[in-house]
């Protein structure tokens, strides 16, 4: 692959990151709010608490970007918190699904 494209193809993966990152923030917003209301229907529920550490997982991933965007004149820097957004947002996927998961069989 030649330089050109390599570098054409430089944070494009973060320019997709960080709005999703921030629109999965507020799904878990939402999700705390929501298990919130209905708390007192459904008794007392750690899924809160867990969807708030998945949203960590989000803040984290949309931070990685949003600095692999900024320093992008540090192609090494750039390429590395690219890596960390990617794989931070992976890992919020993986455990606001599990948490879902988990709530809908009524395991937490």
């Amino acid at each position: 692959m030649s330089d050109d494209k390599a570098s054409g193809e430089q944070g494009a993966l973060s320019k997709h990151i960080l709005p999703s990152s921030g629109t999965m923030i507020g799904v878990c917003a939402t999700l705390i709010g929501l298990v919130k209301i209905m708390e007192p229907q459904i008794g007392p529920s750690r899924v809160d608490e867990y969807s708030a550490i998945a949203s960590l997982f989000f803040l984290a991933s949309a931070v990685a970007s949003y600095t692999s965007m900024r320093k992008s004149q540090n192609r090494q820097l750039s390429e590395r918190c690219e890596s960390i957004a990617d794989q931070c947002f992976l890992g919020g996927l993986v455990a606001i699904t599990v948490i879902i998961l988990f709530f809908a069989y009524e395991v937490i």
